[in-house]
């Protein structure tokens, strides 16, 4: 059955400044998509992504969403940020920053529905002991895995996971392959890596970002080898 297109950047310019980060920039992400951007530093990933999140607007170009081939305004996303991007003075506890992902609305009430869900989340990125922290007290691995809990505790349709690896302990890494291997069966994915590892080979495409210009490769599924390297 063929996918539904749920995200369209067409023609898309990008600069900052005088410096020219992306030129001629599409691509077609479709629902269900597993998609890996890899490339060198300064390359343009994580524009791309600021880009598909609506955070930047093009120079030049579009970036369109689209629910069951009709076009609409927004989408529900999940997104981790890379770790240097938050504020970690800020006077914030695990257990709130986690419950942020889901107050779509400053007027919306906390259910017990909700509480539940933050539960079950505080769980699956395993911070049960730091819940009450503030995230100033938190490891560089610990923070990452609140920010992973806030991005997919209200099941985002399209989940943007920005360098996930970063400060993340080998002994969660594992457990963070399952939850993202979980997520893939129901929803739309989008990492950003600097290099192609056991998390980006799970993904269905592979996309190399570099001097402003995107090539797409053939993805081996099982793992790390691509048709552009």
């Amino acid at each position: 059955m063929e996918k539904s297109c749920i995200i369209s950047i067409n023609d898309v310019w990008h600069t900052f400044g005088e410096k020219m980060v992306l030129q001629d920039v599409n691509l077609t992400v479709n629902e269900g998509d597993f998609v890996a951007i890899t490339g060198p530093n300064g390359g343009g990933k994580t524009t791309i992504l600021r880009l598909i999140l609506h955070l930047l607007k093009p120079t030049k170009g579009s970036v369109l969403y689209f629910e069951s081939d009709k076009q609409v305004e927004r989408l529900k996303f999940g997104y981790l940020p890379q770790k240097n991007a938050i504020d970690s003075q800020f006077p914030i506890t695990v257990e709130e920053v986690i419950a942020s992902g889901l107050m779509t609305s400053p007027f919306r009430r906390t259910t017990a529905e909700d509480r539940q869900l933050v539960d079950d989340t505080i769980k699956l990125v395993r911070l049960d002991e730091v819940r009450s922290h503030a995230i100033g007290k938190l490891s560089g691995g610990q923070l990452q895995r609140a920010l992973l809990g806030r991005a997919i505790i209200s099941k985002p349709s399209v989940l943007v996971l920005d360098e996930p690896l970063s400060y993340i302990d080998k002994q969660f890494e594992a457990h963070l392959y399952q939850i993202v291997e979980t997520l893939a069966a129901t929803t739309t994915i989008i990492l950003v890596s600097h290099e192609m590892s056991v998390i980006s080979g799970m993904a269905n495409r592979h996309i190399i970002v570099a001097r402003g210009k995107i090539h797409e490769c053939v993805a081996h599924h099982h793992f790390v080898k691509s048709e552009c390297e």
